[in-house]
């Protein structure tokens, strides 16, 4: 089971971090953050190894967002957030090497809320 905390609500240009929780059944695992708008698909935001700790990010995140782990703990650290990023973010586990792909993750957390206003 993957658990996330730390959502909530920012002013445009703040900070949040995500934290999720992840069982011993997803122990090396690549893990990944999506994010999901109202009315919109399930996107790829960043998603981290597990040995090698090679990270990656979408676009729109890079310079802003870092992925890591600490263990069974991987964070999702936001800075500068725009009201665009608002959704529910949900942290994900995979034995596949397509991260960016929704579909290539078997292991899903309940989400967490993160609203941006400007």
């Amino acid at each position: 089971q993957l658990i996330e905390s730390g959502g909530g609500s920012v002013q445009a240009g703040g900070s949040l971090r995500l934290s999720c929780a992840a069982s011993g059944r997803t122990f090396g695992y690549a893990m990944g953050w999506f994010r999901q708008a109202p009315g919109k698909e399930r996107e790829f935001v960043a998603a981290v190894w597990p040995s090698s700790g090679i990270t990656d990010y979408t676009d729109s995140v890079k310079g802003r967002f870092t992925i890591s782990r600490d263990s069974a703990l991987v964070y999702l650290q936001m800075n500068n957030l725009k009201p665009e990023a608002t959704g529910v973010y949900f942290c994900s586990a995979t034995r596949s090497a397509s991260t960016r792909r929704a579909v290539a993750y078997g292991y899903w957390g309940q989400g967490a809320q993160v609203t941006v206003y400007s």
